[in-house]
């Protein structure tokens, strides 16, 4: 395909336009309402539009502008990413969600040839409180924070 001159641009376009697509299909069965009174179809909708009218407008600066061919796949940072998710998904329950968001974080940090141990812990830390701040504090999620405790909170006994 001579005719692409950027791929990355032309691609995630693509990309775009077909979750653009997605999201209207997906919406359609929803009311759509008006802009004083919206529906919940509304947001899909005007989503899916934004996101047509963007991927359309990369895919033609992909035809357009010159770029660098898309580098081969790398399967190791995949793989371990994908890992490392599933691993949080499995232990959660077990081990709390402050340990496994930061077994998480370090171990998908690993996954890039930057990885830096010490810099990976304090993210995961950090993220660990934002998690539980975000999801147990604020959204009141049912998870438990640390693995030796039958409640959510220590403090909500």
């Amino acid at each position: 395909m001579r005719f692409i001159r950027h791929p990355k641009d032309f691609y995630a376009g693509l990309i775009f336009i077909a979750f653009g697509v997605a999201a209207i299909v997906i919406g359609n069965n929803y009311a759509l309402g008006t802009a004083a009174r919206m529906g919940p179809g509304y947001f899909p909708r005007i989503l899916g539009i934004l996101l047509i009218v963007l991927g359309s407008a990369l895919s033609l600066r992909g035809l357009r502008l010159h770029g660098n061919p898309i580098p081969a796949w790398k399967w190791r940072p995949t793989l371990i990413v994908l890992g490392s998710v599933v691993l949080f998904g499995l232990i959660v329950t077990h081990l709390g969600l402050v340990i496994s968001t930061i077994v998480l974080i370090v171990l998908s940090s690993a996954a890039s040839h930057e990885f830096r141990p010490r810099e990976s812990l304090v993210s995961g830390v950090l993220l660990a409180a934002l998690a539980v701040g975000v999801f147990v504090i604020g959204l009141k999620l049912q998870l438990p924070v640390w693995p030796w405790t039958n409640s959510v909170l220590p403090w909500s006994n």
